[in-house]
């Protein structure tokens, strides 16, 4: 009786395994999809996409990498190419630079001015971007914030709020003894900071870049705030793709939506596998 009582626990179970696979993948499917059919566009006529958009191409619809080129050719692709890379690279730099000596900051240091900036910091995760937006590129035209250079310090502020956020939870998880330790050694805070715990913040940095990478990538309305059509990024020369009289070379921007989603879903793959660990880390310990 009991054998049997386990076979159909053990049944169950796997049943169960299951149904929860044919979901996950049906899931997958589904969040996948509006990707593949944008690659499957990216090959045909700017005629026939609209007519066949779930069709694969066929030789009267095929054109070969002519959408690319004419994508490329059209909007300075390289050049936006760079501008993205650029702002991407050295804003997620800089705010896990600053956002995690923060972050390592107020954790250690316990006091009301530490606390108040701790809850500031939340406080700005709830902010619409659409209340501050408008006094904010007046301001940084201002400053003179308003080109690829000066952004990178906009994205410090508008990422810093989850950031600090994460990088504090993380950091009440690692002993302080491991601190004091460095402290005896000879080290001085930053070397402390430097050689001791940043390298622990490994997994919660990652989770800060990915999620921070992938905003910034795909960030049109800043940038279009701030640095407008001279420094055009992606998102931005994305939307320059029409004609004299306003009609969009529907071909050409799904070749160029192709070439700015390859990079990001490269660099989420090589990262991915820290996320779930640092998102627990940075959100639940401490």
């Amino acid at each position: 009786m009991n054998n049997t009582n386990k076979q159909r626990s053990f049944n169950s179970t796997k049943l169960k395994h299951f149904v929860i696979f044919i979901a996950l993948v049906l899931l997958s499917i589904l969040f996948l999809s509006p990707i593949f059919i944008v690659l499957l566009n990216s090959f045909k006529g700017k005629f026939f996409i609209s007519e066949t958009p779930f069709l694969f191409p066929n030789k009267e619809t095929y054109v070969g990498i002519a959408n690319y080129v004419n994508g490329i050719r059209k909007v300075e692709f390289i050049k936006a190419f760079g501008y993205s890379v650029f702002i991407t690279v050295f804003s997620v730099g800089t705010i896990i630079l600053f956002t995690s000596m923060t972050g390592w900051y107020i954790t250690r240091v316990k006091t009301k001015f530490t606390s108040i900036l701790y809850y500031l910091f939340v406080f700005s995760m709830i902010v619409p971007f659409q209340m501050v937006m408008f006094t904010m590129s007046k301001t940084a035209n201002m400053l003179h914030l308003d080109n690829p250079f000066g952004i990178i310090l906009i994205y410090l502020g508008f990422g810093a709020g989850l950031s600090v956020f994460m990088f504090s939870g993380f950091v009440k998880s690692i002993p302080i003894d491991v601190e004091e330790a460095a402290s005896i050694d000879g080290c001085n805070p930053l070397q402390t900071y430097f050689l001791i715990v940043f390298p622990m913040l490994k997994p919660t940095a990652v989770t800060v870049a990915i999620l921070n990478a992938m905003w910034i990538w795909n960030d049109y309305l800043l940038p279009n705030l701030v640095i407008g059509t001279e420094y055009k990024t992606i998102p931005i020369a994305l939307q320059k793709l029409k004609d004299a009289y306003g009609s969009v070379d529907m071909g050409a921007r799904m070749a160029l939506l192709v070439l700015s989603i390859v990079p990001i879903i490269i660099f989420y793959l090589i990262c991915q596998k820290h996320i779930i660990k640092g998102v627990a880390a940075g959100a639940v310990k401490g």
